[in-house]
């Protein structure tokens, strides 16, 4: 193969790839009034500006502690490929006293109860705000808040976002192998038709670029 053969060959490629897009194995979203168990103070509520018009929260105003550390809601995820995964929420929360939940991700996270242990490592600190909006769950230490992501195996798995502060509302959950940390690149959706089964992966770029570079 001649130089001039090469860098066409090369040019053909990078364009293939740039026209399919980098894409991720997965993601999906679940609404929060959804989840296969809710344990009670948590409920489910109305609201016609949350997605599907429901969502789930501990009841409590501003500024309460009534029903701290109680209640939680329980989905069961079938995760389609072993990977690193992260998590959003679509959330409101008031103040700084209404603004939090304890997050696990079993079995990537021990089978412990947050709200007893009251470990710092599942806890969540939501964004403020009176509206809808979407934050990605966080480690919530004395330090700082810090990216949570989860290493899990292919098969089923259980995440429970338990009540920490009454007045915190999730209206939904999104789970997405894109570790970034920008929610443009991320952009975290609502469910839509192609969240009723688990998403077929889709390939990823190395992968792409492994079958080009047979097919070159």
């Amino acid at each position: 193969m001649n130089k001039n053969m090469y860098i066409l060959g090369i040019l053909f490629i990078t364009g293939l790839m740039i026209a399919q897009g980098i894409s991720y194995s997965y993601d999906r979203a679940i609404e929060a009034e959804n989840a296969d168990t809710i344990e009670e103070p948590m409920i489910i509520a109305d609201d016609d500006a949350a997605s599907g018009g429901k969502y789930v929260w501990v009841e409590g105003e501003p500024a309460s502690s009534e029903r701290d550390h109680q209640g939680w809601a329980e989905f069961v995820i079938n995760i389609p490929e072993a990977g690193t995964y992260a998590l959003w929420g679509k959330v409101i929360a008031w103040d700084g006293n209404s603004d939090s939940f304890w997050v696990t991700w079993q079995p990537a996270d021990p089978d412990e109860n947050a709200q007893e242990t009251q470990n710092k490592q599942f806890r969540w600190s939501t964004a403020h705000g009176n509206e809808w909006h979407w934050d990605r769950i966080n480690h919530w230490l004395d330090s700082g808040t810090f990216e949570r992501e989860w290493d899990l195996s292919a098969g089923e798995t259980t995440v429970r976002i338990a009540g920490r502060e009454d007045g915190a509302k999730l209206d939904v959950i999104f789970i997405t192998d894109n570790l970034s940390a920008d929610e443009a690149e991320v952009n975290p959706r609502d469910p839509g038709p192609e969240d009723v089964t688990p998403v077929e992966p889709k390939e990823k770029l190395t992968t792409t670029w492994g079958k080009l570079k047979l097919q070159w």
